[in-house]
């Protein structure tokens, strides 16, 4: 499968069926980051029955703590 993620081409091998899978795949944890499909805000609770497909573009913005 084909993506196009924050503006870079990645070729993940096998198809994730959707985009909660394709986060665990990445090793990015739920709870801190927002994605944006083909230029749609995606709700976090939407993630598990959201299908990526091969050609996709996703923005992931990693969330940041600090003082």
């Amino acid at each position: 499968m084909r993506l196009i993620i924050n503006g870079e081409n990645r070729d993940l091998g096998s198809p994730t069926p959707t985009l909660a899978a394709l986060l665990e795949h990445l090793g990015m944890k739920a709870d801190r980051v927002a994605v944006e499909l083909n230029r749609k805000i995606v709700a976090r609770d939407q993630w598990p029955q959201t299908p990526v497909a091969d050609g996709d573009c996703l923005e992931i913005v990693h969330f940041v703590g600090g003082g």
